[in-house]
């Protein structure tokens, strides 16, 4: 295990609004394609822009695309969220069909979970006020009081239906109560 984990900050995993509950919210906001007019390892990048960037922009009405110019410089995307994170991603000697494939992934994953040391696995914004649950949280209270080791408490339970004709009587019970019931409707 490395220590590149100290430089992470911490947080938890948030899903904005509950995204995709109500209607979907892209959470990329900007993309800003910076590129070389005549460097050779920004050529995918100018094809990209020259072939797919119009349908790129009318398939994702959400995201606002900047095209940025530079002398002598190799091909970089730069992605802001709404979060308010940025990533960039290096396109050097990238081919247009790449460069529409890591466009894609940028619209699609939702940026909280990158950058982010995870404090806990679990988390929740609304947390239950009776306290968590434990294995003993449903245990029979004699149990405080028994001494261990305790021969009634060791003693097999005696049971000669299996669970799978319990199931079937508590199933016949339902239905003769629901019987009951209509007679009695």
């Amino acid at each position: 295990m490395s220590n590149s984990h100290l430089f992470l900050k911490p947080g938890f995993i948030k899903v904005p609004l509950q995204n995709g509950v109500g209607r979907y919210v892209c959470q990329l906001q900007r993309v800003v394609l910076k590129f070389c007019k005549n460097h050779g390892s920004s050529r995918g990048m100018r094809d990209f822009i020259e072939s797919d960037l119009v349908n790129f922009a009318m398939d994702n009405p959400a995201v606002v695309v900047y095209l940025k110019p530079r002398r002598h410089r190799s091909a970089v995307i730069k992605a802001e969220y709404l979060n308010g994170d940025q990533q960039w991603l290096g396109c050097k000697n990238f081919t247009k069909e790449e460069i529409l494939k890591w466009l894609n992934l940028l619209v699609t994953q939702s940026q909280y979970h990158t950058g982010t040391r995870i404090r806990k696995l679990w988390h929740t914004d609304n947390p239950s006020i009776q306290g968590p649950w434990t294995p003993f949280t449903f245990r029979d209270p004699k149990l405080n009081l028994a001494s261990f080791p305790n021969e009634e408490l060791a003693k097999p339970q005696d049971s000669n239906e299996t669970n799978h004709e319990a199931l079937i009587e508590l199933f016949k019970k339902q239905k003769l109560d629901d019987l009951e019931q209509r007679r009695a409707e």
